[in-house]
């Protein structure tokens, strides 16, 4: 290749980026996870990083509460709704309580 003053500049190759080891590797380490079912990132940190004061009781299908641990030094209520979607509750708002209280004497 040769430069606009005229001299001639060496080439740099241009590294390809295929099917190489590096897909591989990708490949087995998802594979390795799915294997053990382990999930990937969800018992190390908390779930909840926004929580909403409340939610209709009769919206709710499924509501799980986990308590502080190691991997999250808070409360944590996960209330699924009966179209699918997930919302993180404040366990210290008052109709969350009551919810909860609810959900227990089912």
């Amino acid at each position: 290749v040769a430069s606009a003053a005229g001299a001639a500049v060496p080439a740099v190759p241009q590294r390809r980026w295929g099917r190489g080891p590096c897909l591989r590797r990708i490949l087995t380490v998802i594979s390795l996870f799915w294997a053990s079912g382990a999930p990937v990132a969800n018992e190390l940190r908390c779930q909840c990083l926004q929580t909403v004061q409340g939610v209709a009781y009769k919206s709710i299908a499924n509501l799980k509460v986990i308590p502080a641990g190691p991997h999250c030094s808070s409360l944590e209520v996960i209330a699924t709704l009966k179209n699918g979607n997930q919302l993180c509750l404040n366990p210290a708002a008052p109709q969350v309580k009551k919810i909860v209280e609810k959900v227990l004497k089912r």
